[in-house]
């Protein structure tokens, strides 16, 4: 997959498979199950590092761990979250740290947040000849400001808003933007407008594509749920069981048993 076959899913109408992952081990099982697309998120800072935000992550964590699942990768497009405070600054911050995210991973395309405000960095970005996915919505980055995470495009104005951010990130070169909680109706008016595609994140069905965390996906993470994205399965409570079981055995002298090591 590359950020021209996005452009092309979307002409064809087909939908756009992406997911996170953040080791070369996951990345490697989800690329061979035939997602489209790996993100790299910030979300490792919440995922995996039990931080309460994506705050913490900094521009070495997302090289590290993109680095990983670019390795692991053998056919979906990595993309990698910029972490905050790596690209708002100025567009030549966003153009140096981009480039090194990109140069030092082997992925091939970066995400950053925000809409209007961003699009000269974007523009910088993609002019150096790195590729650029936005987005919309909730962003995690800006969860102080938003009164935390919380569905978006519900005040009067906000798709009017929306469609000016997401036609500025167009305009500057960004080949596809994730949009984020926010009501399903909204997105799709969105996704109407723009000529690159759209990826949903409890934002409905009418996006041109979809994003899980695999955490949650996999019910690893211990968040309730009820009512956020589909938990496809509830490995976080076999995980615990087959340890609890290990546990026992050594404990009861029947592991490793007479003739076993």
């Amino acid at each position: 997959m590359t950020v021209l076959d996005f452009a092309r899913r979307k002409r064809a109408g087909e939908p756009i498979v992406m997911i996170t992952a953040y080791d070369a081990l996951f990345a490697g099982l989800v690329d061979a199950a035939g997602v489209d697309a790996i993100l790299v998120g910030d979300s490792v800072a919440t995922a995996l590092g039990g931080e309460g935000t994506t705050l913490s992550a900094t521009v070495e964590q997302m090289i590290y761990h993109g680095r990983m699942a670019a390795r692991g990768a053998s056919r979906a497009l990595v993309v990698v979250d910029m972490p905050f405070m790596s690209y708002q600054v100025s567009p030549r911050d966003a153009v140096r740290n981009g480039g090194r995210i990109l140069k030092e991973t082997g992925a091939g395309a970066v995400k950053l947040e925000g809409g209007a405000e961003v699009a000269p960095a974007v523009e910088a970005l993609v002019t150096a000849g790195v590729p650029v996915m936005g987005h919309l919505g909730f962003t995690p980055q800006a969860v102080h400001q938003l009164g935390g995470p919380r569905v978006q495009a519900r005040a009067q104005g906000a798709l009017e808003k929306l469609i000016r951010d997401a036609r500025a990130l167009e305009k500057a070169g960004a080949f596809a933007v994730v949009l984020s909680m926010m009501p399903g109706r909204i997105a799709q008016k969105v996704t109407h407008v723009l000529s690159i595609p759209t990826i949903g994140f409890g934002a409905g069905p009418l996006c041109d594509g979809q994003v899980l965390v695999l955490t949650d996906m996999l019910g690893l993470s211990e968040a309730d749920g009820a009512g956020g994205p589909k938990r496809y399965a509830e490995l976080g409570a076999e995980v615990r069981e087959t340890v609890a079981r290990y546990a026992q055995e050594v404990r009861s002298g029947l592991y490793p048993g007479a003739g076993q090591g």
